[in-house]
């Protein structure tokens, strides 16, 4: 019997290199476009995306470096026009709205006031900066300022496609006395961490051990000083932490020999509080001694104070209660049975204990018929 063998198909091998450019040749058609093509009587003009690979072109290394520790996942670039005024506006996509909320915070810069065009925005007569989820808008033009309803409608057609969920809530560590304003800044990655507290680079924090960071600068005795509030997954990760630190660096006088800026420490629970550019402990703890960390647990609902009452307010109020119960017993007991009794006055044999529904065992001892108002007292006596 001869032996069927299969036909081989004849697919042409093409190298892998060519399947890779072809698929990156089609990936961007086939992503989800976020800008709109125009809002309230603005007209974009051509879109272009950008990858991370790409960030340098547009901005300095480190900002790449950083951009990309907050989660960048893909960004757009599109120019709007408005008769003579032009708006051009650049979308970051972060992976999370941790990473969103780093990145603006990262972009931010001092003079940018806070306005309503979202719960986290800010904006200078030439440069706006908007949080929406996931994403950051960042825009720039002369007529930035005096176009504050035509950002909202931007906003409102970008938050279609935004993903919401919480924010860090680090920076609420921060003590505000004497804060510089503006100047506070989420941290997730080494080379944001050395442009805004510039000690070492490399990851010395911990990053890769889950830290987070917020660092502030703060106007002490006229001096500039930067404070940073590091959280870690345990208190365990951060004492481990701070000892490796005070062996590294000169932390509180830790290491005097040690050729890097002096820094003033304190832990509390998960917290690592560090100064950098203080000249003395005692001016380190003019900051350090405000940040007070801790677990609190609270009631949603109002709570009131309990006080036990005395043993012969008991005694009475047992009384009085034991007698409310027994006169509303007597009088339930004497209503009852009045409405009854009257009842049958008025319709005898029609509504209580009615001849023709009334069963009573009888042991016949006597000859004398059972009659229903023998029970009650009433009616014609019967005769024997």
């Amino acid at each position: 019997m001869p032996i069927r063998r299969p036909i081989p198909l004849l697919i042409p091998k093409l190298p892998l290199a060519l399947f890779v450019a072809l698929f990156a040749c089609l990936s961007p058609a086939f992503a989800q476009s976020i800008l709109p093509d125009s809002f309230a009587g603005w007209s974009g003009g051509p879109k272009s995306t950008f990858n991370a690979s790409q960030i340098g072109a547009a901005a300095n290394p480190n900002t790449a470096a950083a951009t990309k520790e907050y989660g960048f996942s893909g960004g757009e670039r599109l120019t709007y026009t408005h008769g003579p005024s032009r708006l051009d506006v650049t979308l970051y996509r972060m992976q999370d709205p941790s990473g969103g909320y780093g990145e603006y915070s990262y972009l931010r810069t001092s003079d940018m006031l806070r306005t309503d065009l979202s719960e986290h925005s800010s904006m200078s007569p030439d440069h706006a900066l908007i949080l929406v989820g996931n994403l950051v808008l960042d825009v720039h033009g002369a007529d930035v300022s005096k176009s504050p309803a035509a950002l909202k409608s931007l906003v409102g057609a970008v938050s279609k496609q935004s993903q919401e969920g919480p924010l860090p809530t680090l920076w609420q560590e921060l003590p505000t006395d004497r804060m510089v304003d503006r100047s506070d800044h989420y941290i997730l990655g080494p080379a944001a961490l050395f442009e805004f507290f510039p000690v070492a680079q490399g990851d010395w924090l911990g990053f890769t051990n889950g830290a987070e960071a917020e660092t502030a600068h703060y106007s002490v005795d006229g001096r500039d000083v930067t404070l940073m509030v590091a959280d870690f997954p345990t208190p365990q990760l951060a004492a481990k932490e701070l000892g490796d630190l005070q062996k590294s660096f000169n932390v509180n006088g830790s290491n005097p020999s040690s050729t890097s800026p002096a820094l003033f420490a304190r832990r509390t629970v998960t917290l690592i509080s560090l100064v950098y550019g203080a000249s003395s402990q005692a001016e380190a703890d003019t900051l350090l001694k405000q940040i007070q960390y801790g677990s609190a647990v609270t009631w949603d609902e109002p709570t009131f104070q309990f006080k036990e009452p005395s043993i012969e307010m008991m005694i009475v109020g047992t009384i009085v209660g034991a007698g409310t119960i027994c006169m509303f017993a007597l009088i339930a007991g004497v209503a009852f049975g009045g409405i009854r009794i009257v009842t049958k006055r008025l319709f005898p044999d029609r509504v209580f204990d009615r001849s023709s529904h009334l069963q009573v065992l009888q042991l016949g001892l006597a000859s004398k018929p059972i009659n229903a108002e023998d029970f009650y007292g009433i009616g014609p006596s019967s005769k024997n």
